[in-house]
């Protein structure tokens, strides 16, 4: 395969993981383009290779901004903005799931928190069943979060290299 063939099926290929991982598909287009490009792109540029709508490009460009894995770059004598991804696969990688625990497993460990701290004794067999899997999954939830933590905390992805390595 050529390389503009391999390129273009990279791109959509890592849109559509994005697409079954939560993530809009044209924001993780434009990481892949970006990721793959030597130089920094324009949003002109961006929007020409993808066949995307500036304003679909703004907007996804503003979400890798936030996660932290895109970066704007000026270049001398050019009033365009432009935009390179961050290349370091860990460092991407960690930024990434960091945020993801930020926003969907926080929520989670706050409300099991909330409700298994509540005094409330039950005395029905369903109520009895809900009090221990909400201690069970709390426990479990925590102790993922504690990892999860130490994980997108380290440098380089120093811990996960090291899980990595125990199970190969």
């Amino acid at each position: 395969m050529k390389y503009p063939e391999s390129k273009e099926k990279f791109i959509e290929t890592w849109g559509n993981l994005g697409s079954q991982w939560g993530v809009n598909k044209s924001i993780a287009q434009i990481q892949a383009l970006l990721l793959i490009s030597p130089a920094p792109l324009s949003t002109d540029e961006i929007m020409h290779e993808l066949k995307i709508s500036r304003g679909n490009v703004n907007m996804s460009i503003r979400q890798l901004l936030d996660w932290g894995i895109v970066y704007k770059k000026a270049i001398a004598g050019d009033r365009k903005e432009y935009f390179i991804a961050e290349k370091n696969v860990w460092k991407w990688s960690l930024k990434i799931g960091s945020v993801r625990k930020q926003r969907e497993l926080n929520p989670v460990l706050d409300l099991l928190q909330e409700i298994a701290t509540e005094k409330s004794v039950g005395k029905t067999p369903e109520e009895i069943e809900f009090a221990k899997q909400i201690k069970d999954l709390n426990a479990f939830t925590q102790q993922i979060g504690k990892l999860t933590e130490k994980l997108f905390n380290s440098q380089q992805g120093e811990l996960l290299l090291k899980l990595l390595k125990m199970f190969a």
